[in-house]
């Protein structure tokens, strides 16, 4: 019984070397997790990107959509950054605006908007290729295609993005 007691008396906490272990262990599963975090978070930026990508995409198609009879004057005012007409600015000026100018007007606008949403503004550029329907096709093969930079998430260096969509209208 007596030997009982003396061991007791021995060990009544942790050791210099445990404590050290621990917090080493400890240390480890931190850097980790702040390594995941750092990750998760340049992923978030790019997924980010990706969703302004569609969305714009997606706005440029609804205005085609929306002024069908200018369809060739899109595809023909991506090569430059199209005219502010001022059509969409208030109602009276859009009832005054031509399909053409309209057309010129939302490219304007489309990308304007493109370039300060995206990153790396002179690397910026859209397109949009229109092919004619083949009879006895009516409608017509749209293609609207994005690019722009951004930081590649393992070298560090540019990495051109590209988001393209083909749609028949």
């Amino acid at each position: 019984m007596n030997m009982h007691i003396n061991m007791k008396h021995r060990q009544k906490g942790f050791s210099l070397i445990e404590a050290l272990v621990a917090f080493l262990i400890l240390s480890v599963g931190m850097l980790g997790i702040a390594s995941l975090q750092t990750m998760s978070l340049k992923s978030g930026h790019t997924a980010a990107l990706r969703t302004v990508a569609v969305m714009k995409v997606d706005e440029i198609l609804e205005s085609m959509r929306s002024n069908p009879t200018a369809l060739l004057d899109y595809a023909a005012g991506t090569a430059d950054m199209g005219t502010d007409n001022g059509c969409s600015q208030t109602t009276v000026a859009a009832a005054n605006c031509t399909p053409t100018q309209m057309a010129l007007d939302e490219l304007f606008r489309w990308k304007s908007s493109l370039i300060e949403a995206l990153p790396n503004n002179a690397g910026t550029t859209a397109t949009v290729v229109i092919t004619p329907a083949a009879p006895p096709a009516t409608m017509n093969l749209v293609v609207v295609s994005v690019n722009w930079n951004e930081r590649d998430q393992e070298t560090g260096n540019a990495a051109n993005m590209n988001y393209s969509v083909a749609v028949q209208m």
